[in-house]
């Protein structure tokens, strides 16, 4: 059974807030575990104005920051991390396979690998209609607030 959160729960578990907040509904999670997720990329953006102006496409960082926000999704919405904030302390093994243009929607899947302590490794991979735009490995760790 799916574990939906629409953008105001999310809010709640996320410290980002516009223009910054990269995740527009959550499809589905499980706290420590993983995190499904959505972020529609309008083409109002404020970054397609100059990344670039006659072929705009989401900056390769964008997409990596809304990927670490699924996975911070999942590992925040645990128990012993409620209201704390998670920060990406490595990314590895980065692939960008396609670009991301105006009117996309993209697909967030986030999966935490490993917890210890408060670190904590996952694996990502961000898709538009079924094909990969970019995978990577990620480390955080989960800070106070």
């Amino acid at each position: 059974m799916a574990n939906p959160l629409n953008i105001n729960e999310i809010m709640e578990i996320l410290p980002h807030r516009h223009p910054f907040l990269m995740l527009d509904k959550v499809e589905d999670h499980v706290p420590g575990e993983y995190c499904i997720a959505y972020k529609n990329f309008p083409y109002d953006e404020y970054f397609f104005r100059g990344h670039f102006p006659d072929m705009p496409i989401v900056p390769g960082v964008i997409t990596l920051e809304a990927l670490a926000q699924a996975g911070a999704v999942a590992i925040l919405s645990k128990d012993e991390f409620k209201g704390k904030i998670a920060a990406i302390t490595a990314v590895d093994r980065c692939k960008f396979k396609s670009s991301i243009v105006p009117g996309d929607t993209v697909r967030l899947e986030a999966k935490i690998t490993a917890i210890r302590g408060n670190a904590g490794m996952g694996e990502a991979c961000a898709t538009v209609d079924g094909k990969k735009c970019v995978v990577t490995e990620f480390k955080f760790a989960v800070l106070d607030n």
